[in-house]
């Protein structure tokens, strides 16, 4: 499976057209009798600490969102307001989140992003009828509310199938033991054990400031390549360890070191020693363009990878509230489960009712240029 078929053959213009008529819709339907006051919906990210380069940025999306369809007349005649909710990137945090949302009166939340938080509170959120728009990629995480962007299941095989045609014999994995990364490695551990590729794991401490240790382990079995299954500021310091090492092994990267972050704190030399899974910033999106505008125009800063995704959950949430004249949770969750044939920023939007999960995720092999941006590799 190559990494361009996991998208549709829609061109930009034909995806803008698309998201133009549908959203336009939106402003057209009055309020239900008895509605009043904001629709509010929570942001749950990691906001502070050290992935909050993502967290900030997928607030923004929402945030975006929000104004967008306020500027239309809002959503059932009333206003949207996005409340950000904080974990920290923290599964112990995760219970104390839907707390947060539940007393900020969220009918829905975008988030949460990291899988081990989704694990401990996608369940809460619905024992509180909070409908989930969840940022999460492990497949245990499916089933709960629905989600926009690639799951593991989406994410391995076009792993494998690139890795799988480099040629290499041996590649040792550096995992960090968080849910996501985990789940992800061992997924593509055995696509590629199938392909006759010799595979190690070695387990790294998260969250830790120093892994030379662990590149030196992982280097000293000879591999043709090293994967990361980390986050981006434990992939940085992995791969400055491989460029200070000057070795023959290929660096890869997996999907959550997409970030703008990454080549700031890497450098685009030792960035671009490295290949990557993953989605790029929307500015190299095909169907972004509107709201790579709209986002400069707003916050004055560049769009990074996820702010995208949570502006098209919005309007998934959006859609679904017009559609069926009503906030409440199983009106909601129903037609959010059975979103199909519109498009956003990300591109088509299918969603299976059944799993909550995208079809067709937008899903790609990446490489830094020169400029130092995340481009698609042809």
């Amino acid at each position: 499976m190559s990494a361009r078929s996991l998208l549709r053959p829609v061109t930009a213009t034909a995806a803008v057209s698309i998201a133009v008529l549908g959203l336009a819709s939106l402003a057209s339907v009055p309020a239900s009798a008895g509605d009043a006051g904001t629709i509010v919906i929570a942001l749950e990210a990691p906001l502070t600490g050290s992935q909050s380069a993502n967290g900030q940025d997928m607030l923004r999306g929402a945030q975006l969102a929000a104004k967008e369809v306020n500027a239309r007349g809002g959503v059932l005649g009333r206003k949207v307001t996005i409340v950000g909710v904080d974990d920290k990137a923290d599964p112990d945090l995760g219970a104390q989140a839907v707390q947060q949302a539940k007393a900020a009166g969220a009918v829905a939340v975008i988030g949460p992003y990291n899988s081990s938080v989704g694990l401990a509170n996608l369940g809460l959120y619905q024992q509180a009828k909070i409908v989930p728009m969840r940022m999460t990629s492990d497949n245990r995480t499916e089933g709960y509310g629905a989600t926009l962007q690639p799951m593991n299941s989406q994410i391995s095989p076009v792993e494998i199938d690139y890795i799988s045609g480099l040629g290499v014999k041996s590649v040792a994995m550096l995992v960090d033991p968080s849910a996501y990364t985990k789940n992800i490695a061992s997924k593509t551990a055995k696509g590629l054990a199938k392909a006759g590729i010799e595979v190690t794991q070695i387990v790294i401490p998260a969250g830790a400031t120093d892994y030379s240790e662990q590149v030196e382990e992982a280097l000293a079995s000879g591999p043709d390549l090293v994967y990361s299954a980390t986050y981006y500021p434990e992939g940085v310091l992995i791969a400055q360890e491989l460029a200070r090492a000057k070795t023959t092994a290929a660096c890869f990267m997996n999907l959550a070191n997409v970030d703008d972050a990454f080549v700031e704190e890497a450098g685009i030399s030792v960035s671009r020693t490295c290949t990557f899974s993953g989605v790029p910033a929307a500015a190299q999106l095909p169907y972004a363009g509107s709201y790579v505008t709209a986002y400069r125009a707003e916050f004055g800063v560049e769009p990074d990878v996820w702010g995208a995704f949570t502006y098209d959950s919005a309007w998934v949430l959006f859609r679904a509230m017009t559609q069926t004249g009503s906030t409440s949770y199983g009106k909601v969750l129903d037609a959010v489960v059975h979103t199909r044939g519109i498009s956003g920023a990300t591109g088509p939007i299918d969603i299976r009712s059944k799993s909550g999960n995208r079809e067709d995720a937008p899903m790609y092999i990446l490489k830094v240029n020169k400029s130092g941006d995340f481009v698609i590799v042809e």
